[in-house]
């Protein structure tokens, strides 16, 4: 499927939403580290007519190769203090399944990145991981993010705790 042009980001569009709907609760689509349970669909509907998922809060925006919608970044506010001066923001990137293991996502992960650096006054970008995904890690360091730490029984999926690595960029890295 990709043939080396880098991919693109774009902003989610009204005609996007039941694409966005249906890898929600695609568990197949999901993979195993993304198995958060199922949302109703008026959950994006919602979301999407108060900000068209871009602001200082969280946003999503959609990965493009070859004029194709092949997943999805998004942002959330990692908040470090009491003033948005503190504020860094946190990534995920979602690529589905037919995609993956072809460099999309460290790309559009650096893409992502750089939007936030050139958008928001933030010093710092992150993202975390299970422990046990190394493609997303080999994704990350390729991204140009380099590993902190991990995060020991952070995160609740799929009926259990797991350990996340932690992995961050800062303003000009």
């Amino acid at each position: 499927m990709y043939q080396g042009e880098k991919p693109t980001l774009r902003p989610v569009e009204q005609a996007d939403l039941p694409l966005l709907e249906s890898w929600t609760n695609d568990l197949q689509v999901q993979g195993p580290f993304n198995t958060f349970g199922l949302e109703g669909k008026q959950g994006k509907q919602a979301d999407f007519a108060k900000s068209g998922f871009l602001g200082q809060d969280q946003g999503m925006l959609l990965v493009i190769a070859e004029d194709k919608v092949v997943g999805m970044v998004a942002y959330r506010p990692a908040i470090y203090g009491p003033h948005r001066a503190a504020w860094a923001y946190a990534i995920g990137v979602h690529i589905v399944p037919e995609a993956r293991g072809q460099g999309l996502g460290a790309e559009a992960q650096s893409l992502l990145a750089s939007y936030l650096f050139d958008t928001y006054p933030i010093n710092r970008v992150e993202a975390e991981t299970d422990v046990e995904n190394v493609a997303e890690q080999r994704a990350l360091e390729k991204a140009g993010f380099q590993r902190e730490g991990v995060l020991r029984g952070a995160q609740w999926r799929a009926g259990a705790w797991h350990d996340l690595a932690v992995f961050s960029k800062l303003r000009g890295e």
